[in-house]
């Protein structure tokens, strides 16, 4: 009798655990069902308040948050989640198209945003994106003068001092530092952090207003600045002003 493989024995990974909130009853059972068969643990919300108790009571590795909700709306919800400190991946779904709307969404603490009506396919990728993007990563310790990333635990600090960032923007400083000294423009921020190719659409306005975010929390008042602008070209990370 043959051994058992020792990889069989390993304990499988646990299912993502996922909050879908939609008051459009077809749209919640759709994709929740569809999560399901993706072997996800799913659980819905049908307004902002519930969506409020249920973030209150149980953490989740993704969130998929509809704008428009009875009571609360998403902003609300979204902002009240970041306000706890609870840091995992949104997804904003909206029938709201303007670019303001999106850079609402994402100065409140979205990661993504995807417009209505959406395909469902396409909210699948991103979703699966996001969670790859929030999983764990080797370890690896990347550093630039006073700042540090543990990619690993994602967590970032300067001088010492922990640094609150959303899953976003722990993406983007961890390319900006794994690109240190480079330029990196919007295109490769769009293309390697985003995943989306700027032949459908230009996420110029969405990625800046990120970088303002990220700027903000990095460079405080005071420091030498790390993140520099390059006008008309990109962005620079490095403790030598380019």
């Amino acid at each position: 009798m043959n051994p058992p493989d020792t990889a069989q024995l390993q304990a499988s990974p646990p299912a993502p655990r996922i909050l879908v909130v939609e008051d459009e009853e077809k749209t919640l059972a759709s994709v929740a069902e569809g999560f399901r068969l993706e072997g996800w643990e799913v659980v819905t919300a049908r307004n902002g308040d519930e969506a409020v108790g249920v973030l209150e009571s149980a953490a989740f590795d993704l969130v998929v948050l509809d704008w428009m909700l009875p009571g609360c709306d998403g902003v609300d919800v979204l902002r009240h989640a970041r306000a706890r400190g609870q840091r995992m991946p949104v997804m904003m779904l909206t029938a709201r198209h303007a670019v303001d709307d999106r850079v609402v969404g994402l100065e409140s603490g979205a990661d993504d945003y995807l417009p209505k009506p959406f395909a469902y396919a396409e909210l699948l990728a991103r979703c699966r994106a996001m969670l790859r993007r929030s999983a764990l990563s080797s370890g690896t310790q990347l550093g630039c003068g006073d700042l540090q990333l543990d990619t690993r635990a994602r967590i970032a600090k300067r001088a010492g001092t922990e640094i609150q960032l959303t899953p976003r923007e722990v993406d983007i400083l961890e390319y900006l530092m794994r690109c240190q000294g480079q330029v990196v423009t919007r295109e490769m921020l769009e293309r390697e952090v985003w995943k989306q190719s700027r032949r459908f659409s230009s996420l110029d306005n969405v990625i800046d207003v990120q970088m303002m975010r990220l700027r903000r929390k990095i460079d405080p008042e005071g420091s030498i600045p790390l993140i520099h602008t390059l006008r008309g070209v990109g962005y620079q990370l490095g403790d030598d002003r380019p």
